[in-house]
């Protein structure tokens, strides 16, 4: 197979040209057929290829992700049903048992992506599924406040290795420059999750039973849950080269696109040993820093909002009812940023703007008079949304974008996204009942760490320009990310032809 330069324009952005030998030369694709030129796979042809993949996958992953959200979320509905009063929380224990969900996230997620990555993301994300929404339906049977504990410590073991599964579930799927606008698609599902939420909430609430309403709410989301769980476990393909769904060609062209732009081996065994080299390079620890500035006022909003918006002086089923459009202006935003990005083939500055976006709002929210001033305070909340969106799909996108090697791959990522949500326990224990109704010291403290993000992310990208230029300057040529095939960059930054993706 062979893709003829310049047939495909954002090929030609790449400069790369795909020979059969790209395929053939390893043994984990599909053979590729050589001979004649009649069927050169040509724009047309990845075009159609990547529209099937969106159709058949990114929503069936949404959905996931949406339940995903909704079981680890959905504590902040039932406690504005009072939830914490029926179960006889004492002061500070809501707060305990929103923390301790973070432990076993961080804890379990590298070793069970580990997993992931040996037997598939195909049949491991599927099965955390169906765990993760056990749990939310045995949170519907819990008497007091230890029940709901136990089951928050094995929520937390569940959902921890779900979001760097499929970050890297996509990344075998789709080149560099169309990884941002899909992993878009997908996350929106967490503000829409987040924004039905509150209108489920609110319908739900509405119910009049002996059992206390907030308990339907566990036992509604568990169960269709675990129905989606096992419908994915069916339908979700093994790789992009082994889809069902696609013919012969199409897997052919899908495993090349990879080779070229994506990976530097396709299909790669882990070796622990081996991927762990990846927490050798400064840049991977100027990432981690960057997710833990993220994971504040991201765990923030996504704990608190309605607090947040009942801090606007609302009732309860009011509360929950405005929670929809700030997270709605949120996926929003995230959409128009992702597709901004892969247009420009650029990460650092629109991660950058959503840090800025984050500061602001929750500057805003805490200087103003938000209780007599409903509109002001309200449009914190969507900038708070519009922040806290882009930056973590776009930040994901960006490392991954740098790392060839797909175990260093799955690594970095199994640690940074739960590093982000570690910071869960920051969010959860700044939020306290004592600072009601505005939570002021919650607000400086996420917009400190807003603040902190911008400043990294614009260091990390400067960097990334002037290494950059110093690696044209040394070879005397003029290229950037997209001009180099991953095929070459098994060694990463130490490889001479390495140039960062911006």
């Amino acid at each position: 197979m062979s893709i003829q330069k310049g047939t495909d324009p954002e090929m030609a952005k790449d400069g790369l040209e795909v020979t059969a030998s790209h395929s053939s030369s390893r043994d984990h694709g599909p053979a590729v057929r050589e001979g004649t030129t009649d069927h050169l796979p040509s724009f047309e042809h990845e075009k159609r290829l990547a529209l099937k993949m969106d159709l058949r996958l990114l929503p069936v992953l949404a959905v996931m992700y949406l339940f995903n959200a909704l079981d680890k979320g959905n504590l902040g509905n039932a406690k504005t049903d009072h939830m914490d009063k029926d179960l006889g929380f004492k002061p500070g224990q809501y707060n305990t048992m929103l923390s301790i969900f973070f432990v076993p996230y961080v804890l379990f997620a590298p070793p069970i992506s580990m997993l992931g990555k040996k037997f598939g993301p195909h049949r491991v994300l599927p099965i955390l599924m169906l765990c993760f929404g056990s749990m939310t339906l045995l949170a519907a049977s819990v008497k007091n406040w230890s029940g709901l504990m136990a089951l928050r410590w094995f929520l937390g073991m569940s959902e921890s290795a779900f979001f760097p599964l499929v970050i890297y579930y996509l990344t075998t799927f789709y080149r560099r420059g169309e990884l941002a606008r899909r992993l878009a698609i997908f996350y929106a599902a967490s503000n829409i999750a987040n924004a039905f939420s509150g209108l489920f909430a609110f319908g739900v609430f509405h119910i009049e039973s002996k059992l206390e309403a907030w308990r339907y709410l566990f036992i509604i989301e568990g169960a269709a849950t675990v129905l989606f769980a096992i419908f994915a476990y069916w339908y979700l393909p093994k790789t992009a080269y082994e889809a069902w769904f696609l013919t012969e060609e199409e897997r052919q062209l899908a495993y090349t696109r990879i080779q070229i732009d994506s990976s530097a081996v396709v299909g790669e065994k882990f070796v622990l040993k081996d991927a762990l080299q990846i927490l050798k390079l400064p840049s991977s620890w100027g990432f981690l820093a960057i997710e833990v500035c993220l994971g504040v006022p991201l765990q923030s909003v996504s704990l608190f909002m309605p607090q947040i918006v009942q801090a606007l002086g609302y009732s309860t089923i009011k509360t929950n009812l405005y929670t929809v459009a700030p997270n709605i202006g949120g996926a929003c935003m995230l959409l128009i940023l992702a597709f901004a990005s892969d247009y420009t083939r650029l990460r650092f500055p629109f991660i950058a703007l959503g840090f800025l976006l984050t500061f602001i709002g929750f500057i805003l929210f805490a200087t103003q008079d938000v209780y007599n001033d409903h509109v002001v305070g309200y449009y914190a909340c969507f900038m708070m949304t519009w922040g806290t969106s882009a930056p973590s799909v776009l930040l994901s996108t960006w490392y991954n974008n740098n790392i060839a090697d797909e175990g260093r791959r799955v690594t970095l990522t199994s640690i940074g996204v739960p590093l982000a949500n570690l910071m869960g326990v920051v969010s959860s224990n700044i939020f306290r009942d004592k600072d009601l109704p505005k939570f002021m010291p919650a607000l400086i403290t996420t917009a400190s760490f807003g603040a902190a993000g911008f400043v990294i992310v614009l260091c990390l990208g400067s960097f990334m320009i002037f290494d950059n230029a110093r690696r044209n300057k040394a070879q005397g040529v003029n290229l950037a990310a997209r001009d180099v095939s991953t095929e070459k960059l098994r060694d990463g930054p130490n490889s001479p032809d390495f140039r960062w993706f911006l």
